[in-house]
């Protein structure tokens, strides 16, 4: 096992070296230049579209556009939001929270970019069931099947380790250690409730994401708001330490067992967990975004964009500021245990209880997020018959995680989330003049 360990370790090091971050970060500074900001001037709009002021149930799809993007929302505020910031800091320091936030905010214009293109290529079968994404516009759009098939095969892995692996595992942890729980038990609990909701669709999952997704994050956030607001003497010089660390690398400290980051380290934990928190980049929530009720494909990219605000702009930031402020960030500690400590020493009684409700709701939902995104490039490339057995596959998988060492599964990850950066990144550079003159038009109509 630590030989297995050590190799995934060493990939996970060579595919998020410099020139994936170079990609991904010049992807979204391209496309924001190139789009005139559009995470800014579309970013009001894009919450008045989610309002259902814009709806119109006559249009083709399965879903709302809240629907939609609470579905997305599903698979992203998950254990990237409470482990993944954990994990970020431990090894990268409080600088890496900068880095989630860059990539955060250049992220907004590459998921409108892939959501508008999930849209428009989209493909409607004679049941009115929708299927899109990244391989579709790849395939339709692109006219390339070789970065299609290759985006399906990574969602399809990404899917059982991002989106299943990592989420029973993180869940598992904090009801093993609080409540001793057995592992393999929790895992079991929860694949059974998963398997009842993902056999119903797109539809079911929409009406379960949309009502349990806004609950946690409210719930979540007022939490963390609480420890805030009761060390707000801590809040400016936690802001201080990230900015600090983000451009000079985290010290060495004596104790603790924290080792100290370069800038590099630093950089790359923080975009790492930060596509990781938001998925900003591998073009999974314009799957989810795909099946919405319009016929303009604009007001999908506005809506998807707000994902990376909501989850790691506001969400990761709160979790980040009760971990710095905490002062656990250099004990040693990492993932879900991390931030279960934090706050449990900066809210007792109750802190304990944050993390493991949240963390049970979160990676209970992105379970439900993923398994949609794997079945539908499971369909892409064989066809609605072998839907089925994914699903159940997918189900099987739960408590295998629940079992599993952190480090491979996060490693598993990180490397499935790199391999299905790539394709898609490519799709929306080569893609972009389509997007720029479908949104001029958009917005020119929209003074008008």
């Amino acid at each position: 096992m630590q030989q297995l360990h050590e190799i995934l370790l060493a990939i996970t090091g060579f595919v998020w070296g410099i020139p994936l971050i170079i990609l991904l970060l010049g992807t979204g500074i391209f496309l924001t230049f190139f789009s005139k900001g559009i995470q800014f001037r579309g970013f009001f709009h894009g919450w008045a579209l989610i309002s259902g002021k814009y709806d119109d149930p006559k249009e083709k799809g399965e879903t709302t556009h809240f629907q939609s993007l609470a579905t997305a929302l599903s698979a992203t505020i998950g254990t990237g939001n409470i482990a993944g910031v954990a994990t970020a800091i431990a090894l990268g320091g409080p600088g890496a929270v900068f880095w989630m936030w860059v990539t955060a905010l250049f992220g907004m214009s590459i998921k409108f970019h892939s959501s508008l293109l999930a849209q428009k290529y989209r493909e409607v079968d004679e049941n009115g069931v929708v299927s899109g994404g990244p391989a579709h516009y790849l395939k339709n759009g692109l006219n390339n099947k070789w970065l299609a098939f290759f985006y399906a095969v990574f969602t399809i892995m990404a899917s059982f380790g991002i989106g299943n692996l990592v989420q029973a595992n993180s869940l598992t942890d904090p009801l093993h250690e609080q409540f001793a729980v057995p592992r393999l038990a929790v895992g079991i609990v929860v694949a059974i409730l998963v398997g009842a909701v993902i056999v119903g669709g797109v539809k079911r999952i929409a009406q379960v994401t949309s009502r349990v997704v806004p609950l946690m994050a409210v719930l979540y956030f007022l939490a963390a708001l609480t420890v805030i607001l009761l060390n707000t003497d801590k809040v400016i010089p936690a802001f201080q330490m990230i900015f600090t660390y983000a451009f000079n690398g985290s010290p060495k400290t004596v104790g603790g067992g924290f080792a100290g980051a370069s800038v590099l380290m630093v950089m790359r934990f923080g975009i790492a967990r930060g596509l990781f928190s938001n998925e900003a980049g591998l073009g999974s929530a314009a799957i989810a975004h795909a099946p919405a009720k319009t016929d303009e494909p604009v007001r999908e990219g506005l809506v998807a964009m707000l994902g990376p605000f909501i989850d790691t702009i506001v969400i990761c930031t709160m979790t980040a500021l009760v971990i710095i402020i905490s002062g656990l960030w250099d004990s040693g500690q990492t993932g879900a245990a991390l931030s279960s400590h934090a706050f449990t020493q900066t809210l007792p009684y109750v802190g304990q209880y944050v993390v493991s409700v949240g963390l049970s709701l979160f990676a209970f939902t992105t379970l439900i997020g993923w398994s949609y995104y794997g079945d539908r490039n499971v369909e892409y490339l064989a066809g609605e018959k072998w839907v089925l057995p994914y699903r159940i596959f997918f189900i099987m998988l739960i408590p295998v995680g629940a079992v599993m060492k952190l480090e491979i599964v996060w490693n598993f990850s990180d490397i499935a989330n790199a391999l299905m950066a790539i394709p898609n990144l490519i799709g929306v550079v080569l893609l972009s003049g389509v997007v720029k003159k479908m949104t001029d038009k958009y917005f020119a109509g929209l003074k008008k």
